[in-house]
C-alpha cells in the first residue's frame, strides 16, 4: 500500500471545470466499473480529470486493520471505519478525501471545503486526533486522461450536480447514488425524486 508523500497538481482549468462536483453514474452507464458509481471530482484540467468513488467500499479493510498494517495505534472510533475503494486506477495508492479545516503542503485544496493529501502523516494525524474533522481514507481513485472524461460526458454516461460534504461523508453508502440523482428531480420539479427508469440519454449536466 502506497501512502507515501505525492503532491497533486493541477493544471490549467478548463472553462466548464467540474471540480468539487458529483459525476454520478447515468442508469444507462455503460462501464461495469463505474455503474451506479458517485464520483467526486478533484482535478480537472487539461492534463485530464482525477477523482474519487465516494459510495463504494474495499471488502474487509476497515481504516483500523490500514492503521495495524502501517504501525499506527488504532483509536477505537477508526476501528471499523470503512476504507472508500475511489476508483480503479493506481489501488494500492492511498488517498485521503477531507474538509479543508486540515492542510499540509501537499494537500490540494478544493472546491466546497474540500481537500485532498496524499501522505503518511495525515492517517498520523488522524489516528492521533489531530487531523481533519471529517475524512475517508479511499484506496486508488478515478482518472481520466487529456479529453476523455469530455467525450464520456458527450455520450451521456455521466450526470453532473453540485456535490455537498454532507452526502460526501454519509456512510449510508447504498443510498448516496439515489440521493445525487434525487437533485436532479429536485431541479426539474419532480418532488425532489429522480426515476431512474425515466432517464432516457438526455444531457447530462444539471
Amino acid at each position: 500500500m502506497d501512502l507515501g508523500e505525492h503532491h497533486i497538481m493541477s493544471g490549467s482549468s478548463p472553462a466548464a471545470s467540474l471540480v468539487g462536483r458529483f459525476l454520478v453514474a447515468a442508469p444507462s452507464m455503460p462501464d461495469e466499473r463505474f455503474q451506479k458509481s458517485v464520483v467526486f471530482i478533484c482535478k480537472h484540467d487539461d492534463e485530464g480529470a482525477l477523482g474519487i468513488i465516494v459510495n463504494n467500499t474495499v471488502d474487509d479493510l476497515p481504516l483500523g486493520q490500514v492503521y495495524k498494517q502501517l504501525g499506527i495505534d488504532v483509536p477505537s472510533s477508526a476501528a471499523a471505519q470503512p476504507v472508500l475503494f475511489g476508483g480503479p486506477v493506481e489501488t494500492s495508492r492511498g488517498l485521503v478525501l477531507h474538509s479543508a479545516d486540515y492542510k499540509r503542503d501537499e494537500t490540494l485544496l478544493i472546491n466546497g471545503g474540500m481537500a485532498l493529501t496524499a501522505s503518511l502523516e495525515i492517517l498520523k494525524d488522524m489516528a492521533a486526533g489531530t487531523g481533519p474533522r471529517q475524512a475517508w481514507l479511499a484506496l486508488g481513485h478515478s482518472g481520466w486522461g487529456p479529453g476523455q472524461l469530455d467525450h464520456e460526458m458527450q455520450d451521456n454516461a455521466w450526470l453532473v450536480v453540485d456535490a455537498n460534504p454532507s452526502l460526501v461523508f454519509d456512510a449510508d453508502f447504498d443510498a448516496k447514488w439515489q440521493r445525487a440523482l434525487d437533485q436532479l428531480g429536485g431541479k426539474a420539479g419532480g418532488g425532489g425524486k429522480f426515476d431512474p427508469a425515466s432517464y432516457s440519454h438526455q444531457t447530462g449536466r444539471a
